[in-house]
């Protein structure tokens, strides 16, 4: 079935949050505390998200429909880092459509967004270290793992997290080869 793609608007926030609060809640446990995961995530998604669709400046938010159902999103933050470029914040497929190609998709998209308004070709993301299956998914999507680092809390609240998680960052440095395989 073919998926729809689009940019978000401010009216998306609230299912993009959704799909943000149940996508950590499935895959951050363990690196987020619990009393966050268990919290209000949705409230929390819905504020971050609400103010990143109200003003879009330098970022791109697309979505993946079908149906008229959020299947997935990307975000990506141009030209964020002078060494890795433009960092692609966020891809959550909605679980139970996983491993359809939406990821891949998005991804692309998200490339190609990058060559389109990105001063400069790279681009990256933080995934964890934990999440192994997100890693062989970037990888096999040309990426390649440059550092580990300590993850930075959610709004900065360092309760929010478990220990000291670590993320990976998974680099592509011409993103312009990564959005011509689409």
């Amino acid at each position: 079935m073919a998926f729809q793609f689009r940019s978000a608007g401010a009216d998306d926030a609230e299912q993009v949050a959704m799909l943000h609060a149940d996508s950590w809640r499935r895959h951050y446990r363990g690196a987020f505390a619990e009393a966050f995961l268990d919290g209000d995530l949705v409230t929390e998604r819905v504020s971050v998200w609400s103010k990143r669709l109200v003003d879009p400046a330098g970022t791109e938010t697309i979505l993946a429909e079908q149906d008229g159902e959020l299947a997935g999103f990307v975000h990506v933050e141009f030209d964020l880092d002078p060494d890795w470029g433009s960092l692609v914040d966020n891809l959550h497929v909605v679980h139970n459509r996983r491993r359809g190609g939406i990821g891949r998709q998005l991804l692309s998209r998200a490339a190609q967004a990058v060559v389109d308004q990105a001063a400069g070709d790279s681009m990256y993301l933080w995934v964890l270290e934990q999440n192994t299956a997100a890693q062989q998914f970037y990888l096999a999507s040309g990426a390649t793992c440059v550092e580990a680092a300590p993850v930075a809390p959610p709004g900065g609240d360092p309760a929010r997290l478990n220990g000291t998680p670590l993320g990976l960052r998974m680099a592509w440095p011409d993103a312009a080869l990564f959005s011509a395989d689409r």
